[in-house]
């Protein structure tokens, strides 16, 4: 598949934020980010993302429900979710996946390993080869 994987990340934290456009971009990804849910939710719905990363503690709503309503929607119901969380529980993780995300990356996480990770879904959703 030609062309470049198009993440969406919802992330509030700007440090966080900044490393992971920083590292997606580099491996070649086209990213977007928007700092809270209602944002985030703005984008997911006006654009055409390969995947969507999304912390859980977000201004404005849980990134759970958020991932609910991305899960409810028609046209976004089978983009990739990846929850990225200081929220390390056993429990918290299970309730993402169960919520149909693909995977749940705790805080803090290594930048090489995160963005493996994420092109790896990307490329699974987009059915071609790595980018």
């Amino acid at each position: 598949m030609s062309g470049k994987a198009k993440v969406l990340i919802i992330e509030d934290e700007p440090g966080v934020l900044m490393m992971m456009v920083r590292r997606l971009t580099q491996a070649g990804c086209d990213v977007d980010a928007a700092w809270n849910a209602q944002a985030g939710m703005q984008k997911a719905c006006e654009g055409n993302f390969d995947l969507i990363t999304l912390a859980v503690d977000l201004p404005g709503m849980n990134g759970f429900e958020m991932c609910r309503h991305l899960k409810r929607n028609s046209r976004l119901s089978d983009t990739p979710v990846v929850f990225v969380s200081w929220r390390d529980s056993l429990e918290d993780q299970q309730q993402g996946l169960e919520l149909g995300a693909a995977d749940y990356i705790t805080k803090p996480f290594n930048a090489r390993d995160f963005a493996s990770r994420i092109l790896s879904h990307a490329e699974q959703a987009r059915g071609g080869p790595p980018f």
